[in-house]
């Protein structure tokens, strides 16, 4: 009876999580990451369509997803609270972050993850010269099959041309994540910042980006430039599978950049 009632167990979490390969013994584990910055569901035609972005995000089955430009409760998008939907519509668990307060509600990043989230904390990053507040979602994840946490960073970098808030921004994860350095630790977002800029660089001092060479995100109908990023560490628990931009060039005004990535067992 017991040996039937564990199976079960068994067969119960595959179905839950039925997109995930999970680790079994000392075999490394595949999770599928997006990255999006949906524009508060408004896409370039004009239109406000939530569920366009849900359509965009279920294609690709993710396992975890990074939001950023996300409204709860704000006018301009009908005071729809669009993290709380958006975990209705993609059948996931959701975090939303607050950074700033906006038209009778709040704006900021949002995670969706189709695992536990055990913990969630929102950060507020530097802010020059009077700028948008920015900040950045942690959240602690467990994955069945995996016996350590997760944890999930998830951030939307200031966009203005002077690098200095980015640049501060970059040294404030990268302190967080060096607080325990051989956690496993995912860093995903808008960085408004292309790959060889001075912010990308010094992220790169700490954290590996999924896609290894420049993968255009913007603008969203002929994308020229990458500001929107996948990163990991350690680098010697990762491989990347396949990282790519999503073709989809009107439901918001970036495209989403997606990864598979696996995990592999600590030694």
């Amino acid at each position: 009876m017991a040996e039937r009632m564990s199976t079960l167990r068994i067969w119960l979490i595959l179905l839950l999580v039925p997109f995930t390969q999970f680790a079994v013994g000392d075999e490394p584990v595949k999770l599928r990451i997006l990255s999006y910055n949906i524009h508060h569901a408004e896409g370039i035609d004009g239109r406000l369509d939530l569920q366009r972005i849900a359509n965009v995000i279920r294609e690709v089955k993710p396992d975890l997803v990074a939001l950023q430009e996300v409204d709860q409760n704000v006018r301009r998008s009908q005071s729809v609270d669009q993290p709380a939907e958006l975990a209705r519509l993609t059948d996931m668990n959701v975090v939303f972050g607050a950074n700033i307060p906006l038209q009778g509600g709040h704006y900021g990043n949002a995670v969706l993850s189709r695992f536990p989230i055990v913990k969630q904390t929102n950060h507020l990053l530097p802010n020059l010269a009077d700028g948008e507040q920015r900040g950045y979602i942690e959240v602690t994840i467990e994955i069945p099959g995996v016996a350590e946490p997760l944890r999930l960073m998830a951030t939307h970098f200031d966009h203005r041309p002077d690098e200095r808030e980015r640049l501060e921004s970059a040294d404030a994860i990268n302190a967080r994540a060096k607080d325990q350095p051989q956690q496993i630790v995912l860093l995903a977002g808008d960085m408004n910042a292309v790959p060889d800029s001075e912010t990308m660089k010094r992220l790169g001092s700490t954290w590996t980006s999924a896609s290894a060479v420049a993968m255009s995100t913007i603008p969203v109908t002929k994308p020229t430039r990458q500001i929107d990023f996948i990163l990991y560490r350690p680098q010697d628990r990762w491989r990347v599978v396949d990282v790519k931009v999503l073709d989809e060039s009107v439901a918001s005004d970036h495209r989403p950049i997606f990864a598979v990535i696996e995990l592999q067992p600590a030694e």
